[in-house]
């Protein structure tokens, strides 16, 4: 039996991958795309999306490694020179910048790196004057136009929101470090000696000059051409995978193709332009091939606290996200005096494009592992410490079993623990988000305010055999939901999936702040 290839788990050198055939999803089509149509582009993608991944594939182009290429859609379809270029390689996940003079003398250690390695002395003081020295200096050397490559732009900035008034000083000096640093790369002088420049980040703020000021750079973070450039198709993953998958569905005892389907739902979804092409998250598809398993690989490597502040502080109603709409705007640069949480969602990878319609598009969490997982960090900030209130994981679990009594005595005991203190605004809505997140962070495949013909559904949770469709009242009766449901005739969307339907009507008392009552109705 032919030994597999090793999966390379953290592994963003392509030159190591390469050189240990480690499997590598070939994306060097869009590169040669990249690299004959433009000089100048900026790339966003959420963190672990692949983007220095991207980055080391072009240096090592650039540096002429053509037998790292060998059997590559690049080696084989194009008649690139595989010429050895100057490449200056800027990656902010390895500078320091706690402290504006720490990302000074960071960015001056990496531009000395860089000169010492060329075989170039550099003079000048300034860190605005020493970029622009290195680039002539080696220019001039090599008699080559000069490649830059600057990986996470943004990282000295995105690292420091949301952490409290000294940490947002710092990022806006950082911001204006980075404004003066790559306005370098604007100047007419600079300009005619670069053949590439290819940066990457996860957010785009409008106030560092490589978007005020670069107004050649080509953005391809919505580019349809470049929509699948990082990330997994589905195709890759059945091409790529596929010798992987029988012993993963083994051990899942299931099919391949329930395999495939359950790999979809949980890391599948992410779509970055008008061309509906869905990509998996590849820090996520890898280690769940790896360890043959499903869990919430990618959400695991980074807590979003910021964001759950910026949420809480904005007051939203957060069963609102899986159908939050917004205008072309959102994708614009932003200050981060002023930070939109739709435009942080989208941009770090909690929220996707889930429709267009005429200009207006409308988003949703990408995958089961995006939801379960967010909704878990949102559900535990409502409680900061309370005791008793893990058994929410229990509720698919019994929902799926239709032991409704359980299920509610679980969801009554969370209610029951929240502090008084935490929210003084108990009415439909404030029910409503804890038992969405509770219920979506257990796992269930669950949607809030679905939308009907002139209505909306409050929640339905749905399994391979049934769907509930639930309808939350205050300071009524359970009964008065179950003839909501019937009334807007909410049934109706689901008749034909030959499921099971099950009606639940639940009330909340405010004055108790809990569930009085609830009611069930099979269809």
């Amino acid at each position: 039996m032919k030994k597999l290839q090793n999966l390379p788990i953290g592994d963003s050198s392509f030159e190591s991958i390469r050189e240990r055939n480690d499997l590598y999803v070939d994306k060097t089509r869009h590169i040669f795309k990249l690299i004959s149509e433009g000089r100048y582009y900026f790339l966003s993608r959420p963190r672990r999306f692949g983007k220095s991944l991207t980055i080391s594939t072009l240096r090592c182009l650039f540096q002429g490694k053509k037998e790292l290429f060998k059997g590559l859609w690049i080696d084989e379809n194009t008649g690139w020179e595989w010429k050895e270029y100057p490449v200056i390689l800027i990656d902010f996940n390895e500078i320091s910048h706690d402290a504006p003079a720490n990302l000074t003398s960071g960015l001056e250690s990496s531009l000395k790196s860089t000169g010492q390695f060329n075989n170039v002395q550099l003079k000048e003081s300034l860190l605005k004057e020493m970029f622009k020295e290195l680039i002539l200096k080696i220019h001039r050397k090599t008699g080559m136009p000069v490649v830059i490559l600057i990986d996470e732009y943004d990282k000295p900035i995105i690292d420091h929101l949301d952490k409290g008034k000294k940490a947002m000083e710092i990022a806006k000096a950082n911001r204006d470090i980075l404004k003066l640093f790559f306005g370098v790369i604007k100047g007419g002088e600079i300009s005619s000696v670069l053949c590439f420049v290819f940066i990457t980040g996860v957010a785009r703020f409008s106030r560092v000059s490589i978007f005020s000021e670069l107004n050649n750079l080509k953005d391809l973070t919505m580019n349809e051409d470049y929509a699948d450039m990082l990330g997994c198709t589905q195709e890759e993953l059945e091409t790529c995978f596929a010798p992987y998958f029988q012993d993963f569905a083994q051990k899942q005892n299931m099919t391949e193709p329930e395999l495939l389907e359950k790999l979809r739902l949980y890391y599948n979804g992410y779509r970055f332009s008008i061309r509906d092409v869905r990509v998996y998250n590849p820090f996520s598809i890898l280690n769940a091939v790896d360890e043959k398993n499903f869990n919430n690989y990618w959400f695991e490597t980074g807590t979003p606290a910021f964001l759950v502040n910026l949420l809480h502080e904005n007051k939203w109603y957060l069963p609102f996200i899986e159908n939050l709409e917004a205008t072309e705007a959102l994708f614009s640069a932003y200050e981060i005096e002023c930070l939109q949480p739709q435009a942080l969602l989208f941009q770090t990878g909690y929220i996707t494009i889930k429709d267009i319609d005429e200009g207006l598009y409308t988003f949703d969490y990408p995958n089961q592992e995006v939801k379960t997982s967010f909704s878990e960090i949102l559900f535990y900030s409502y409680f900061r410490g309370q005791q008793g209130v893990s058994r929410f994981i229990l509720l698919s679990k019994y929902l799926r079993l239709e032991d409704i009594e359980s299920f509610i005595e679980i969801i009554t005991g969370i209610y029951a623990s929240i502090p008084y203190k935490i929210e003084d605004k108990r009415d439909e809505a404030y029910f409503h988000t804890i038992f969405y997140l509770m219920v979506s962070a257990s796992g269930a495949n669950s949607r809030s305010k679905v939308l009907t013909c002139d209505s909306r559904i409050n929640m339905t949770v749905e399994f391979d055999d049934k769907i509930y469709i639930i309808e939350f009242k205050c300071n009524q009766t359970p009964q008065a939901g179950i003839r909501q449901i019937r009334k807007k005739a909410y049934l109706d969307l689901y008749l034909q999936t030959g499921k099971k339907i099950i009606l639940m009507g639940i009330n909340f008392d405010t004055q108790n702040r809990n569930i009085s009552g609830w009611k069930v109705e099979e269809i």
